[in-house]
């Protein structure tokens, strides 16, 4: 038997002079999203839900944000 190790995604670019990195967190159940908000618009574009320190590392490497860049709503 064989065991694979899963392959990390590729490294996703986004604009980073009109969006910024958001995590959405709600009050009542906990639940965190992450992803990017428009500047102009305020639109939220969700891309990945937050279960643990090891999704949000993930999506720290996948899009090349630093941790200090994001901003939480509630």
């Amino acid at each position: 038997m064989m065991f694979f190790r899963r392959k990390r995604p590729p490294v996703a670019a986004y604009d980073k002079t009109g969006k910024i990195p958001v995590i959405r967190s709600s009050i009542c159940t906990g639940e965190q999203t992450a992803g990017f908000k428009d500047l102009t618009s305020g639109r939220f574009e969700e891309l990945m839900l937050i279960r643990g320190e090891d999704d949000l590392r993930e999506f720290l490497y996948r899009y090349q944000v630093e941790e200090s860049e994001i901003k939480r709503e509630w």
